[in-house]
């Protein structure tokens, strides 16, 4: 078995660059790193979206993606708003009938003095009521 094709090929392999061996070399005294700076200490790494300094685009765009899955109800009171109080089943589509909501709304809550009445009215489980205690 001959070893004679264990070399590589021709112009396949460069010899690597030996920094810092001295004057002589080309590459010796700050090692091709210029004179000062952060970039020529060891260990040197940078931050991922470093700008020099500047506030990075990251840090200055505003945040964007989170919508909260919390549904907030939208409040009615009954002692303002009279004709809820006079419906005889409390719905959602029922209260829309006599009081202008969006068609965004899918909770409403009723409050106020004259709501504790109105909870054999409510049909609804999207319909809720709070009663302010005095």
């Amino acid at each position: 078995m001959a070893l004679d094709n264990l070399t590589p090929a021709e112009n396949s392999t460069k010899k690597i660059k030996r920094v810092g061996r001295g004057q002589g070399s080309g590459m010796g005294k700050t090692a091709s790193r210029g004179n000062n700076g952060q970039k020529s200490r060891t260990g040197y790494k940078r931050k991922r979206g470093f700008e020099g300094g500047q506030q990075p685009l990251q840090r200055r765009l505003p945040k964007v993606g989170f919508t909260s899955k919390i549904v907030k109800p939208y409040i009615i009171n009954v002692d303002r708003i009279k004709a809820v109080a006079e419906l005889a089943e409390i719905t959602v589509d029922a209260i829309r009938t006599v009081h202008k909501i969006g068609s965004s709304v899918i909770k409403v809550k009723l409050i106020g003095a004259g709501a504790k009445e109105l909870t054999a009215k409510i049909k609804d489980e999207n319909v809720i009521f709070t009663g302010m205690s005095k």
